[in-house]
């Protein structure tokens, strides 16, 4: 084994580094530096993740990543490697990072615990109502929100509503919100993206609403990746608007292209990335399995997986799970945003909160949530937490017939781009 200080971090490796930065050490110095490590693996460039946390086996030389991410049925050991090292695996303590991405460096420090700061584009439904609940329920996390879109008078009017939302005694903590320009989008640690080119209007549901969308998202959404790019963006970059599974790809890869169209991996790292449109089919699942005595445990043992529309996958249960149940409950959760459009008004206070504002928050305070993160290529949902040492997707024994299921979502994420 290998041993490395940067900036006051301990860095590992199994084959010897020759980073001019990188200064070696001896086991015994790594060992009392501190607490938490980095180790320094190779796998292949976009196909699989720059950086997270390294807290299970078979993450240790990961060179394939599928949903098996989410299966903790195959028992490993640990290699072999100092008790040490191990032990502070075990306790989540260790980050891995992937050195065939040109900015790997980027990753070499434990992730920042806040307060942050929030700049958030797009003030229409869904951007307004997630800043509502910013404002409302932030303070303990973050510092502050700038707001900003294309139109002044939306902007000026959300900066006068939700900077007049206080207390009524005092003494609880809120962020400050700021009207900024378009270039000061990236002055902060979490970049919020609720743009839209427009939702389809009430009666107009003959196809999927999330994936007419696409298109007109995705115009807008290449402008911001671009713009992260150019200001070498370190931050969160959050996609809310829909659909996000397939945003979040197409942030990443217009990130990483140069000027000449060619893939050079140094823009958005597959870290920072993530999509905000999963939490609400969690709770609409929720809310439908405690109609029914048979699902009711649904908010205890229930999960949800894949993407905000087509290919949802609902588990009534990951320890007894029933494949005709969580079948039940997917359809109800796919089709719920329709019973709303059904009343004449489209929906968008759940997702705007459930998927937006609360979820937001729960990724910044290391909360268990369900969002979309990389995987192996594909952007795909799961619960998932943040930790300072990398993302954590929630690992469970998972039943054949659901995993079976897991892997058609993932390969219809990857047809759907393609």
């Amino acid at each position: 084994m290998f041993y490395y200080k940067y900036k006051g971090m301990v860095v590992f490796t199994e084959k010897e580094m020759r980073v001019n930065c990188l200064e070696p050490v001896g086991e015994h110095c790594a060992k009392k530096e501190g607490d938490v490590l980095c180790y320094l693996s190779s796998a292949p460039l976009g196909k699989t993740r720059r950086s997270f946390l390294l807290n299970h086996p078979d993450l240790v030389d990961m060179q394939n990543e599928t949903v098996d991410l989410f299966d903790e049925s195959a028992e490993r050991n640990y290699p072999d490697w100092p008790e040490w090292i191990v032990e502070r695996i075990k306790k989540g303590l260790v980050k891995s990072v992937n050195t065939e991405y040109p900015n790997w460096m980027d990753c070499l420090h434990p992730d920042t615990n806040g307060p942050y700061r929030i700049n958030l584009v797009g003030l229409g439904d869904v951007g307004g109502t997630l800043l509502t609940g910013l404002r409302l329920m932030g303070g303990d996390i973050v510092k502050s929100v700038g707001i900003y879109d294309p139109k002044p008078a939306n902007k000026d009017r959300w900066y006068y509503e939700t900077s007049q939302i206080y207390g009524p005694s005092g003494g609880m903590p809120f962020p400050d919100i700021e009207k900024i320009e378009e270039a000061d989008l990236f002055d902060c640690d979490v970049f919020v993206f609720c743009a839209s080119k427009g939702v389809p209007p009430v009666g107009d549901e003959k196809k999927d609403v999330r994936m007419v969308q696409f298109e007109g998202n995705a115009a807008i959404l290449s402008i911001y990746a671009k713009m992260a790019r150019k200001r070498g963006f370190k931050g969160l970059f959050a996609v809310v608007s829909d659909p996000v599974d397939l945003l979040c790809r197409k942030a990443w890869e217009v990130s990483n292209t140069d000027e000449n169209g060619n893939m050079d991996y140094t823009g958005l790292g597959t870290d920072q990335i993530r999509g905000y449109g999963l939490c609400v089919m969690h709770a609409r699942a929720r809310f439908y399995s405690l109609l029914r005595e048979e699902t009711k445990d649904y908010e205890i043992h229930g999960r949800a997986y894949g993407p905000h529309g087509e290919g949802l996958l609902i588990a009534n249960s990951i320890s007894v799970y029933n494949e005709k149940l969580s079948d039940e409950l997917t359809e109800a959760a796919k089709h719920a945003n329709l019973k709303i459009r059904e009343t004449g008004f489209k929906p968008f206070v759940a997702p705007a909160l459930s998927s937006g504002a609360l979820s937001i928050l729960a990724t910044l305070r290391g909360e268990w949530h369900h969002s979309t993160h990389f995987i192996g290529g594909v952007f795909m949902g799961s619960k998932n937490r943040r930790s300072l040492m990398g993302i954590e997707p929630e690992r469970a024994a998972l039943p054949p017939s659901l995993k079976k299921k897991l892997y058609e979502t993932y390969g219809m994420l990857e047809d759907l781009y393609e």
